[in-house]
């Protein structure tokens, strides 16, 4: 399937909002437990949250189907900082990760940065190690979650650019 990729329409912030939820709750038990998982997806963002991070200045790519319909995004913040990047689970393993990897990079770059960054799950991790990112260190910390504090970790990543 071709994709491309294009700059995010407030008419995609349902769809962005799915696109996570799902992606957290098919994809994620793959190296998390139910209890991970469940905490993760109660910090799942709705369709508004979108709409508020590019008003705030932050950029979504899109990764679009054949039809244009959003299968997968990126958000970055203005100081490099790769925040999201989630592909729906029927539209994994076919390089739109990579592909939008590309275009943060190529967008980054063209802003001025110097430096990308994310903080990367052990599902995310290896398509950012793909598109040229080092682990900096492996991060430790909860999610506060039905009045427990649940204990997950990520890997926080660096990407230097020309």
């Amino acid at each position: 399937m071709a994709y491309s990729i294009r700059p995010y329409r407030d008419e995609d912030a349902e769809a962005l909002s799915e696109i996570n939820a799902a992606a957290i709750a098919e994809i994620g038990p793959r190296a998390y437990s139910p209890e991970q998982v469940a905490a993760w997806s109660a910090r799942h963002p709705g369709s508004d949250h979108f709409r508020e991070r590019v008003a705030a200045g932050r950029v979504i790519l899109v990764g679009a189907d054949a039809d244009d319909r959003p299968v997968a995004y990126a958000l970055i913040e203005p100081d490099g900082h790769v925040d999201h990047l989630y592909n729906h689970p029927d539209h994994t393993r076919r390089g739109l990760a990579t592909q939008l990897l590309a275009r943060v990079e190529t967008y980054a770059a063209a802003h001025g940065a110097k430096r990308l960054c994310t903080d990367a799950s052990d599902l995310a991790r290896p398509a950012f190690e793909r598109a040229g990112y080092r682990m900096t260190e492996r991060r430790e910390f909860t999610i506060p979650h039905e009045g427990r504090k649940v204990p997950i970790h990520n890997w926080a990543m660096e990407k230097l650019l020309a």
